[in-house]
């Protein structure tokens, strides 16, 4: 519907939520580029002037060296990690593990954005349905009033009977007013979440729509709810890069062997730079390892060790969290459910008993006492039926979100 359209175009906690995404992608992009080849280039001219005298008192004859010179050079370099043990790797799949995590809490907080939404207007739902209720009992009310009016105005009953059906219809009129003291709060957050005007969401809200029936509760394993639930997923995900973490850090231990390479071009003028004679080149492997650290890679493989323990914990209480969500959500509706039937069944009997005690009243079986206080019972189980409805409703928004959505 439009106001989840606008929520989620609009709402500041999953533009945090996308911010998060992209910071984790650049991390994962720059794990990935670690495991490549780095290739550099450069060109330089370097202009160097010698002491004539460092040559020697005196050279040969015929031979002369020129103190000033210019180089000229380009060269291409190379330096690569194979990656022999697989730091790298694991570096890399923490990262896009995390990326998986960053993409889970988004999920998460779709969904429960969604799902205040939908709370919100099935609350207001509700106050529509009891506003329905509190008005035909506003009507039935002012129709006794006329009744009692003409009654008394003939003689046939005292004139305390139409002050008690007006006593009725004030107090309808202001559980009516009351209503839209609980209008406002939803309006308001409604307003918060989609970042609209109250007047576009209040539109939104009285669109015409359709009364749907209570929809059952679907069936969950409890093995759903670990690829369903968002929060699940996420802290599997961080849990499995915690591991990873572990890996890389482990792999600190052993020797790094790099590998580089540069081919470039040095001369001492411009017009033999491309000569033969000016290739220059070189290959080189060099390997380094830990040779005495004093336990600084063994304190950060036991932190590591440590980040992954919490992490599993955090799994544990995130499972654990989202199963007793589930339970609760399935006995929250069983017993919305039959609180819904008892009230329907209730607003039933007592609007029958209000109509037939209506009837006996105009038979003159029965006085306006007894009309107003069976009134007041319908009324008082009709709204209650709504809520009921209202509260079932609810109750299912919390199953489905309890269940990932």
């Amino acid at each position: 519907m439009a106001l989840q359209a606008a929520a989620i175009a609009e709402a500041p906690s999953l533009g945090e939520a996308a911010a998060r995404i992209e910071r984790a992608r650049a991390a994962a992009r720059r794990a990935r580029a670690e495991r490549a080849p780095q290739l550099d280039a450069s060109a330089s001219i370097e202009t160097s002037r010698s002491n004539p005298g460092s040559f020697g008192a005196s050279l040969p004859p015929g031979i002369s060296i020129d103190p000033d010179q210019t180089a000229y050079g380009a060269s291409l370099s190379a330096r690569w990690d194979p990656d022999i043990f697989g730091r790298l790797r694991s570096e890399q799949r923490a990262a896009s593990l995390r990326l998986d995590a960053a993409t889970a809490d988004a999920d998460a907080v779709r969904i429960a954005l969604i799902a205040d939404i939908a709370s919100l207007v099935v609350d207001w739902r509700s106050l529509d349905a009891r506003a329905v209720s509190l008005q035909r009992d506003l009507a039935s009310a002012e129709r006794l009033i006329a009744l009692a009016t003409a009654r008394s105005t003939a003689g046939l009953a005292p004139g305390a009977d139409r002050v008690r059906a007006e006593s009725v219809a004030s107090a309808s009129r202001s559980r009516l007013a009351g209503l839209d003291t609980e209008r406002g709060p939803i309006i308001g957050r409604l307003v918060t979440l989609t970042g609209r005007d109250a007047a576009w969401v209040e539109a939104q809200l009285d669109a015409p729509h359709g009364e749907q029936a209570l929809p059952s509760a679907p069936a969950a394993l409890p093995s759903d709810l670990l690829v369903r639930r968002p929060d699940i997923v996420a802290a599997a995900a961080r849990l499995a890069a915690t591991d990873a973490d572990l890996a890389a850090t482990a792999a600190r231990r052993f020797p790094r062997l790099t590998l580089s390479g540069t081919l470039g071009l040095l001369a001492f003028s411009p017009g033999q730079l491309f000569d033969d004679d000016s290739i220059i080149g070189s290959l080189a492997a060099a390997i380094a390892g830990p040779l005495l650290d004093f336990g600084r890679i063994s304190a950060e493989i036991d932190g590591a060790a440590a980040d992954k323990k919490l992490a599993f914990q955090q799994y544990r209480a995130t499972v654990f969290t989202a199963l007793g969500d589930a339970e609760s959500a399935y006995r929250l509706i069983a017993a919305a459910d039959a609180r819904a039937a008892a009230a329907a069944q209730e607003a039933a009997l007592l609007a029958r008993s209000d109509a037939l005690t209506a009837s006996r009243f105009r038979a003159g079986l029965a006085d306006l006492s007894a009309v107003l206080e069976a009134r007041r019972q319908a009324d008082g189980a009709a709204e209650r039926a709504a809520v009921a409805v209202g509260a079932a409703r609810r109750a299912r928004l919390l199953l489905w979100l309890a269940l990932g959505g």
